[in-house]
């Protein structure tokens, strides 16, 4: 009788509170955090803290790591065959040169924020409580489901390594299911699982394990670049229909694909809060991960288009069969087996970011505060990360790469979008280390950069004129030049001046402001428009679908916490009021720009 009339109090409770949804809305949408709060209130809800043991070479081993085995592997020789032809390395090299301006971005915001947040915690301190939600939401469908695709990789890959040259062959066929959704991947899940199990462990550990996996990784790479150098030939680049068969459109659309490779950086972000020194050692980590990682995809895409011309190219496990073709028997054994070793090290840093965006959400109570806890004796967020590899686990026994890849591109550049628009506004009209500029100022030249860009965008995607391109091209370059001589003008100087006592760390900053962001606010809008229209439908089902789990459940949970922290400060001041002064300074205040 106790259970059924809790039971109908909770109803009751729950019913009201989504009466009061409106005026809730209203109050914590936009509501923000200081990056002071950020890092001390709301890290102190999860118990205990990340144990502070990773250096800059962990965490270029991490981002390396977290790439590396995701790009070349699972995406190169599809984007080769039907999107960029020989010219896939082209491919790279400007997903690249997004990645980069994305990476520099989030540099200055993990240095500034060093909490295991990401994406999240950037956004939320700039735009609100909403958007922060959003990108965060968004991070974990990309690192859940490309995890899923990368472990399914793996079992193909492997298959090559024993000999096998069916990448089906250890994948059980269930008739009666749908196509794409019928293949069941047992070691892909028995995987996944294995590798929970290791990150429930320790971060260092862990850590350790990723950077000597990568070292054999680097090494493997080398071999597979100097063996297709070797036994390829330069007029593959070229034939049967020229570096470029489906033209400059092509290379292009190769590029919002592979972008797909480059999502393993904001992992190193994420460890900002186990990071030693985090002013140093992030912008070394972030920065020369995402550089060298390009450097040899661009290598790797080379060698396997000299091994063969783009039309022979297989779609799955594309380097194992290349060598398979050439007559390289041995070879194909030895790729699958690098092949599945590089996979592993990816899916272990993916998965240790995935973990700590949710804990950092369940901070934030947004999902249950379940979710937030950090093992006391581990250091590491025991409960994310085995709710997350259970999902990751399930996904990855059914479901094909083809289904989400573009799905999981969108979403990165969707929340690399958000990340370059919430670091200039950020800079100019929020930090106190500048003289700021107005705030209308820079949402007017936000949204004039992202129209100008999307009209680009869009020209470019329905072949319209030339004069369109040039146009909206030379509006971006007007508008972005501008703004930055408007600012200069309003604060008599082009100069950030920071104020720092001799116990602060310096802090590291984007050069060329707002450049930088600009060109990445451009690159992933122009990206995004070259995915398909059925990414785009995908997408919004899924953001209509957060979007509703917000209204129902975030929001109230989030109020009721800040009213039971503002309600717990009261009391503590009311009884003791000597404490009151010392208690108001450290509550948790709530925003609002």
């Amino acid at each position: 009788m106790s259970n059924i009339n809790n039971m109908t109090i909770m109803l009751s409770n729950y019913f009201y509170s989504l009466s009061q949804t409106p005026q809730r809305l209203r109050k914590r949408v936009l509501a923000t955090w200081t990056p002071e709060q950020e890092s001390n209130q709301v890290r102190q809800r999860s118990g205990a803290d990340m144990k502070r043991k990773l250096n800059w070479y962990d965490l270029i081993a991490l981002g390396v790591g977290g790439m590396l085995g995701v790009g070349v592997f699972v995406t190169t020789g599809s984007v080769a065959l039907h999107h960029s032809g020989p010219s896939v390395f082209i491919s790279y090299i400007i997903a690249g040169i997004s990645a980069l301006l994305s990476s520099l971005c989030y540099t200055e915001f993990a240095v500034q924020v060093p909490v295991a947040g990401g994406a999240f915690s950037y956004l939320r301190l700039t735009f609100g409580e909403f958007m922060g939600y959003f990108a965060g939401a968004n991070i974990l469908m990309e690192y859940v489901f490309s995890n899923a695709a990368v472990a399914r990789s793996f079992t193909e890959y492997l298959s090559f390594a024993f000999g096998q040259n069916d990448p089906n062959v250890w994948r059980v066929e269930v008739h009666g299911m749908p196509k794409n959704y019928n293949m069941l991947d047992f070691p892909a899940v028995a995987l996944i699982l294995l590798l929970t199990l290791c990150l429930c462990h320790s971060t260092k550990e862990s850590s350790i394990l990723n950077l000597i996996m990568t070292i054999f990784h680097v090494i493997f790479f080398g071999f597979i670049i100097v063996a297709g150098y070797y036994i390829g030939s330069t007029k593959n680049l070229v034939s049967p229909k020229g570096i470029a068969p489906f033209g400059v459109r092509g290379v292009l659309d190769g590029a919002a694909i592979v972008y797909f490779s480059y999502i393993g950086y904001d992992s190193a972000s994420t460890m900002a809060e186990e990071v030693k020194h985090p002013y140093k050692n992030l912008p070394i980590g972030i920065v020369g991960s995402v550089l060298i990682t390009t450097l040899l995809y661009c290598l790797m895409a080379l060698s396997l288009c000299m091994m063969l011309p783009y039309n022979k190219i297989s779609d799955n496990a594309s380097y194992s069969i290349a060598f398979l073709k050439i007559g390289w028997n041995w070879a194909s054994n030895i790729v699958g087996a690098g092949a599945s070793l590089g996979i592993v090290a990816s899916l272990l840093v993916a998965m240790l970011g995935q973990a700590r965006y949710l804990c950092v959400i369940g901070r934030a109570r947004l999902v249950p505060s379940w979710l937030a806890k950090v093992h006391p004796s581990t250091g590491t967020p025991l409960n994310a990360t085995l709710f997350l590899g259970l999902c990751t686990a399930s996904i990855a026994l059914f479901t094909e790469l083809d289904i989400i890849i573009e799905l999981v591109s969108i979403g990165t550049l969707m929340v690399f979008y958000l990340v370059a628009n919430a670091l200039i506004y950020r800079r100019y009209s929020i930090t106190q280390n500048t003289h700021n500029a107005p705030p209308l100022y820079t949402l007017l030249f936000l949204f004039l950069l992202s129209l100008s860009s999307l009209c680009f965008s869009l020209s470019w995607k329905f072949n319209q004129q030339w004069w369109g391109l040039l146009l909206f091209g030379a509006l971006f370059i007007t508008i972005t030049a501008f703004f930055q001589l408007v600012v200069v003008m309003h604060n008599n100087s082009n100069k950030v001046v920071i104020t720092l006592t001799q116990q602060d760390p310096p802090h590291w900053l984007v050069p060329f402001m707002p450049w930088p962001p600009a060109l990445s606010i451009f690159l992933n809008v122009f990206l995004m428009t070259t995915l398909k229209l059925l990414s785009f439908q995908r997408f919004a089902i899924w953001s209509c679908f957060i979007t509703l789990f917000y209204v129902l459940y975030g929001v109230h949970s989030t109020y009721q916490a800040e009213e039971i922290e503002m309600m717990t400060i009261v009391n503590n001041n009311n009884n003791n009021p000597s404490s009151a002064e010392s208690n108001l300074q450290a509550k948790v205040e709530i925003q609002v720009h």
